[in-house]
């Protein structure tokens, strides 16, 4: 299956993002098209400002896999089948756009818990900045630049 980069976009917005609202999947695009613009490090040499590599980069987002710790994932973008609204906005974060609070953001996760850990990943690279919903957001620190 051929998907455009706005497609794959709008699937994974819906994928990821899709029961946290407006401001929560705008602020997922954000991070994505954060990786996609991003003037150096990991997400520069592994996506090289392609918007298709950067949410297909392996383990990157859980919603790219069809297999997750060796069982099918049945919630993927490849079988998702977004709404208008996540199209609109894919077009929006394609446009430009940033949501406050996350404009710098390379990363986010669902903790499933109320507090977010101050760094993430583990190698510490992301600092915590904000929560929007459920997902917890993190800015690079100096030691991103370095990866």
């Amino acid at each position: 299956m051929s998907l455009s980069a706005r497609e794959l976009l709008a699937r994974l917005i819906k994928c990821e993002a899709e029961g946290e609202g407006e401001n929560g999947m705008k602020a997922v695009a954000t991070v994505v098209m954060n990786r996609v613009h991003v003037t150096g490090g990991e997400y520069l040499r592994t996506g090289q400002g392609d918007l298709r590599k950067v949410i297909l980069q392996p383990y990157q987002f859980t919603c790219a896999l069809t297999e997750v710790y060796g069982q099918p994932n049945p919630q993927n973008i490849y079988n998702m089948n977004p709404d208008q609204i996540h199209y609109d906005i894919a077009d929006w974060a394609l446009s430009g756009n940033k949501l406050s609070g996350s404009e710098l953001a390379l990363w986010y996760y669902n903790p499933f818990s109320p507090t977010c850990a101050a760094y993430f990943p583990k190698n510490k690279s992301g600092v915590y900045t904000t929560r929007i919903v459920q997902h917890c957001f993190y800015n690079p620190t100096s030691l991103y630049w370095k990866t």
